[in-house]
């Protein structure tokens, strides 16, 4: 386990030597192309070492890559900013948001997929304003009025991604704690769970709800998100949240094991079908 810097290092790096190795060239024959000495295109792909933006795009002209998207992921990892329109518009808040978040940030804005299993919260990209404000007030208390509209304001900044083009594709199981839970009061909570059911019906959003019924899970274990590329399943990670950070679980095995607990978690879960109707009658009786 890592923290997020380390591992998007790591995965850039190893996603360019793949690349180098697709064009046919050997470490030595990359750095005279672009001008530097071997050493340097060996610790960029071990991840040794940190890399500018522009040394990627450098080396992605050297290899040929035209992939746009592609491109723009392992630009993203190298932490470009220099994007303009809405890519990158957590850089703004630079000041406020904490590193690991805006590195979540990051990944969620350029993932193809997310799977999240929550058992204690509605997931961010799903909170309504109110809720959003209720959470983060609890989380982190004493926290300033202004600094709190910030928070807010970037939680909901976020949920852009599941109208993008392409969206996000979002799957994500929540424990019935999670409908249960009062937060922010009953008004608060009625709208909420009415925009779980709004999303439930979206083409992009896959919802299941863990019914207590269901007994022990997997899950107990505490919540997890799987962030998946279209451009490379290479770049695949887990992200588990703690208090004060995050961690990053890259290996395959520790992919396989949270995509075959996710995997049986929707198993147990109630169908999305079953789950709209029964967030709708929990809804009707709060």
């Amino acid at each position: 386990m890592q923290h997020g810097p380390a591992v998007r290092r790591r995965k850039l790096g190893a996603e360019l030597r793949a690349l180098r190795s697709s064009a046919g060239l050997t470490s030595g024959e990359a750095a005279r192309l672009v001008g530097w000495h071997q050493s340097k295109v060996s610790r960029i792909e071990t991840g040794t070492s940190g890399v500018k933006p522009a040394d990627v795009r450098l080396l992605l002209d050297a290899y040929g890559v035209t992939d746009s998207q592609l491109r723009e992921l392992l630009m993203v990892l190298a932490g470009a900013e220099e994007s303009v329109g809405r890519h990158h518009w957590w850089h703004a808040y630079r000041g406020v948001l904490p590193p690991t978040y805006r590195d979540f940030i990051s990944l969620e804005s350029q993932a193809g997929a997310m799977r999240t299993l929550e058992t204690t919260v509605v997931p961010g990209l799903l909170q309504t304003p109110e809720y959003a404000r209720a959470v983060t007030r609890a989380a982190v208390e004493g926290l300033p009025e202004d600094r709190l509209d910030t928070l807010v304001e970037v939680r909901l900044a976020r949920q852009d991604v599941l109208r993008a083009d392409p969206p996000l594709k979002l799957s994500a199981v929540l424990d019935e704690a999670v409908l249960r839970r009062e937060v922010g009061g009953p008004g608060v909570m009625a709208r909420q769970l009415e925009r779980l059911v709004e999303a439930a019906r979206l083409p992009q959003v896959r919802l299941q709800v863990l019914p207590f019924a269901a007994g022990a899970h997997i899950g107990v274990t505490g919540p997890f998100v799987i962030f998946s590329f279209s451009s490379t399943s290479d770049l695949d990670v887990v992200v588990l949240d703690h208090l004060t950070s995050s961690l990053y679980l890259e290996r395959k095995e520790d992919l396989r094991a949270y995509t075959e607990a996710f995997n049986a978690l929707q198993i147990h879960a109630l169908s999305p079908e079953d789950s709209l109707d029964f967030i709708a009658g929990t809804a009707a009786g709060a």
